[in-house]
């Protein structure tokens, strides 16, 4: 006996993954937190299928429902919104499941962060730039591990995405700056990305919170910072991987000395 934990992607239905769909439109029951996952998507399951919206509902709650389920022979459905393992709080509802001797298997889906740098054509590891993504948020009314704090993790200087942050600005400038970062460093905001309604802000951090206010921007967003995000990136030719360079040889092609 085992539930099915499916990505359910950004927000476009088109972004769910082609296993992703399959257990969606094969499943008996589905489990979705309405608040995020796309009615649309939802839509695509069998017309007999039982439909549980679940952002009402605490954990034991929902576990209660999958447990009870499974051991009626149906196949079940847990739709989780981006990717179950970032931020998805899938780890306390296996903890359960297995107190029953319930199985799990967890479909990967696109997560937000990946859809917002394709939203403004970002790449966030640039070679001689950054080489390195720190995924993270800012802390709130949830701690954050001590070592684990955002003034730390900003001292590598790297390319940073900030989930669940967008009523953290303040706090987030503060930390970044005590890290030594630039008032002028890009940042990109990306709120409901893939969504029809999706909105780009681009700032700087020291702009950062009076942008955020600006637009009205206080949840769903993704905060990316970093001079991979920098506007005019895409205008230099300065930054190039070694993979492609002429005179490089690599397993696949023999370099060509200028």
């Amino acid at each position: 006996m085992k539930i099915y934990i499916v990505g359910a992607g950004p927000g476009d239905p088109d972004l769910i993954t082609v296993r992703g769909l399959n257990i969606l439109q094969t499943a008996d029951v589905i489990l979705y937190t309405d608040s995020l996952v796309n009615e649309e998507l939802i839509a695509k399951a069998k017309p007999d299928a039982e439909v549980l919206k679940t952002a009402g509902m605490h954990l034991e709650e929902i576990v209660d429902v999958m447990v009870d389920r499974v051991k009626a022979g149906k196949m079940v459905a847990r739709i989780h919104t981006g990717d179950p393992a970032m931020y998805g709080a899938i780890m306390e509802q296996i903890v359960l499941l297995k107190k029953e001797d319930i199985g799990y298997e967890v479909i990967p889906g696109v997560s937000s962060v990946f859809a917002s740098a394709a939203a403004i054509g970002a790449e966030l590891t640039i070679p001689d730039l950054t080489q390195t993504l720190i995924l993270t948020r800012a802390e709130g009314r949830t701690p954050v591990p001590e070592f684990e704090k955002l003034r730390d993790l900003a001292s590598h200087h790297c390319t940073i995405a900030l989930f669940l942050s967008a009523t953290l600005t303040k706090k987030i400038v503060k930390e970044l700056q005590t890290a030594g970062w630039k008032d002028d460093t890009p940042v990109a905001v990306i709120q409901r990305a893939t969504w029809p309604d999706q909105k780009i802000v681009r700032t700087t951090l020291v702009n950062l919170d009076d942008d955020m206010r600006k637009n009205g921007i206080r949840k769903h967003a993704m905060i990316l910072a970093g001079w991979a995000l920098d506007p005019n990136i895409h205008d230099k030719d300065e930054y190039r991987s070694k993979l492609y360079d002429a005179s490089f040889t690599h397993g696949f092609r023999k370099g060509v000395k200028p």
